[in-house]
C-alpha cells in the first residue's frame, strides 16, 4: 500500500510528544518511516515564581498541533484521517498536576523545571534511603504538604502531563512504567511503585489525616505493549476539532520524554545508554545491575519495560546557544545579509571543531534555570574569560557547546569512573546533535567514549512513542520491547559512530576541572540579585 491507502485503511500509527519548547506529532506507516508530521511551539511561563503551562495552551497546544498533521496529511495525500490503528502520548517527565473530585486542576501545572522542592526532596531522600529529585512528583506532593497548601486536602488524582492527556483521551487514570517512575521510585521486579516507600510515605502523612494515600490519587502503573484504553468520543474531538477522528482506537501505555528517547535510539537493552539533549538534557544508561549507593546526581528509573536506567538529568542544555545564535542572526540583519538559521547554526558549529581542545581557557555556564546536580536552584547564564585566555570565535563557540554538556559530564563521570557501569553504546539524539559530527564530538570527548548518531533519531520522542504505539498492536510473536526493537525497527543498524581522541578528552578534562572551580562565580551570580 502506498501511503495514502495506510492511512484510508486505518493502518497508520500517531505518535505525540509534549516537549518543553515544541509538540510534536508524527503519523507512521507498518514499517516504522514517518508520513506526516505537524507540530506547534510553545514556551513555558513563570508564574509567581514557578515554571508552569496552562491547561488552555496545552490543549490549545495538541490541537494546533495535530491539525497541522491533518492539514499535511490533505496536502500530501487529499485525504483525511478518520481511524488510526493506534496512538502513542508522550510527555516530559515529571512535575505536578493535581485534580479534585470534580477534575479540576488544583494548582497551575508545576513542571520538571522546578526548584522549590529542597527540602522535600531532602527528607524523602533520607526517609526512603534512595535519591528523590527535586523534580519527581512525590517531590512536588510532599512540599505543597510541607508548605501547609489549602488544596492538598482536596487531591482526587495526582499525574504527569502525559498522564493528564491520556486521561482526558481515554477516561483512563493510567502510566507507562517509565513516566511512573519518576513519580515514585518503582520496583523492577513487580512493575509498579515500591511497596515499602509508598507505606513509609503514607505513614509519614497519616497525621495530618488528608483522607487519601497515595495508590488512591497516583495512576495504575502498565508497562510497554499493556491494554492503556480505547480513544473515546469525547477523546477524539478534544485531539481533532475538525470532527473527522473516529472513536475506539486503541492507546498504549503513556510514558515519559526519557522513555521514548531510549525507544528511539533503540538504547533498551541492558548495556546500552542514549543522551538526550535539546532545551535540557539527559543521558539513559541501562543497568545490569542496581548501583552500590544513592547518588544525588543520579536518578534511578526504568525503560518502558521494567528495566532499571542510571539518569543524569540536567535542567539546562541548549537555551544559551541559542540565544548566542540568534546574537549574530541580528548582527546580519543589521548589516543587511540574508538570514538562513540552518546555515548560521551549521557554520558556528563547525567553526567550533578549530577551536582549542580545551577551549582556550574560556569558559561558559548556560544555566537559564537551576542545576540540582551543581547545587545551583536558580541560573544565571555566563561566559567568562581572562584578559590572556585566547578569545576567537572558535574557541568561543566551543566553549558554548562543552558548556551546554558539563553538568552531564559530572553526572556521568560518577556512572563511568566510581560505580564502573559497562556501556557497549551510547546513541545521542536532539538539537544538540543536529549538525553533523560536532555535537557528537564533543559527547564523546566529555564521556571518553564513542557515540552513535542514527538518522532516525533526528525524528525524537514523538517516533520513539509512535514505535510503542505500534508495539502494542504489531507485536504478534510477543517479542520483549528490546527484541521488537532490534528486530522490526532498526534491523542491525547502529548509526554513525565517532570515537573521541586522545587530544579531545585530555582537553574536555581540562575544561571541566577549570569549570568546577569557576561554579564559585556561577554561585556568586546568582546570589547578586
Amino acid at each position: 500500500m502506498n501511503a495514502k491507502e495506510i492511512i484510508q485503511s486505518g493502518k497508520a500509527i500517531l505518535g505525540i510528544e509534549f516537549g518543553s519548547t515544541r509538540i510534536k506529532a508524527v503519523l507512521i506507516d507498518p514499517e516504522y518511516k514517518v508520513i506526516a508530521q505537524g507540530s506547534h511551539n510553545w514556551e513555558n511561563q513563570l508564574v509567581d515564581g514557578l515554571w508552569t503551562y496552562s491547561i488552555e495552551a496545552i490543549w490549545f497546544g495538541l490541537q494546533d498541533c495535530y491539525a497541522n498533521l491533518r492539514k499535511e496529511v490533505l496536502e500530501k495525500y487529499d485525504t483525511e484521517i478518520e481511524i488510526l490503528a493506534s496512538i502513542g502520548i508522550s510527555a516530559m517527565m515529571h512535575g505536578y498536576m493535581a485534580f479534585n473530585d470534580k477534575d479540576e486542576i488544583l494548582v497551575p501545572f508545576r513542571t520538571w523545571r522546578n526548584t522549590n522542592t529542597g527540602k522535600a526532596a531532602k527528607e524523602l531522600s533520607d526517609l526512603f534511603v534512595y535519591n528523590i529529585p527535586l523534580r519527581w512528583s512525590i517531590s512536588h506532593l510532599y512540599e505543597a504538604i510541607l508548605d501547609n497548601e489549602e488544596h492538598v486536602k482536596d487531591i482526587k488524582f495526582q499525574t504527569t502531563l502525559a498522564g493528564y492527556i491520556h486521561w482526558q483521551l481515554t477516561g483512563k487514570k493510567v502510566l507507562g512504567i517509565g513516566d511512573a517512575s519518576g513519580m515514585i521510585p518503582v520496583d523492577p521486579d513487580t512493575k509498579t511503585y515500591n511497596a515499602d516507600m509508598v507505606e513509609k510515605f503514607n505513614k509519614l502523612i497519616e497525621p495530618r489525616g488528608f483522607g487519601w494515600t497515595l495508590l488512591d490519587i497516583f495512576p495504575k502503573v502498565l508497562v510497554a505493549g499493556e491494554d492503556a484504553g480505547y480513544l473515546t468520543p469525547e477523546g477524539a474531538h478534544k485531539l481533532d476539532i475538525s470532527g473527522h477522528l473516529k472513536a475506539g482506537i486503541p492507546l498504549c501505555p503513556p510514558e515519559g520524554d526519557a522513555g521514548t528517547g531510549m525507544v528511539a535510539t533503540n538504547a533498551v537493552k541492558q548495556r546500552t545508554g542514549n543522551v538526550s539533549a535539546g532545551t535540557s538534557s539527559f543521558s539513559m544508561i541501562v543497568l545490569e545491575k542496581d548501583l552500590s549507593k544513592p547518588y544525588e546526581p543520579i536518578d534511578i528509573v526504568t525503560t518502558p519495560d521494567g528495566s532499571l536506567v542510571a539518569m543524569v538529568h540536567c535542567n539546562n542544555c541548549t537555551s544559551d546557544i541559542n540565544a548566542w545564535v540568534n546574537l549574530f542572526k541580528e548582527y546580519q540583519e543589521m548589516m543587511g545579509m540574508p538570514v538562513d538559521m540552518n546555515e548560521i547554526y551549521t557554520r558556528l558549529f563547525n567553526k567550533a571543531l578549530e577551536g582549542d581542545a580545551d577551549c582556550g581557557g574560556l569558559m561558559a555556564f548556560n544555566y537559564v534555570s537551576g542545576e540540582p546536580i551543581t547545587g545551583l536552584s536558580d541560573g544565571r547564564p555566563l561566559f567568562v574569560r581572562s584578559a590572556n585566555d585566547k578569545f576567537s570565535l572558535a574557541n568561543f563557540m566551543r566553549t558554548h557547546l562543552y558548556g551546554a554538556i558539563g553538568v552531564l559530564k559530572i553526572g556521568n563521570d560518577i556512572l563511568l569512573k566510581e560505580e564502573h557501569v559497562k556501556v557497549d553504546r551510547i546513541t545521542g539524539h536532539g538539537g544538540y546533535f543536529k549538525t553533523k559530527g560536532v555535537g557528537q564530538r564533543m559527547l564523546a570527548a566529555a564521556l571518553s567514549s564513542p557515540i552513535s548518531v542514527m538518522e532516525t533519531a533526528g525524528e525524537g520522542g514523538a517516533w520513539g512513542i509512535a514505535l510503542l504505539a505500534a508495539f502494542l498492536v504489531n507485536n504478534d510473536s510477543k517479542l520483549s520491547l528490546a527484541d521488537y526493537l532490534e528486530e522490526n525497527v532498526f534491523a542491525g543498524d547502529a548509526g554513525v559512530e565517532i570515537a573521541p581522541t586522545d587530544e579531545d578528552v585530555a582537553g574536555f578534562n581540562r575544561y571541566i576541572e577549570r569549570y568546577k572551580k569557576a561554579l564559585a562565580i556561577e554561585k556568586t551570580a546568582v546570589e547578586c540579585k
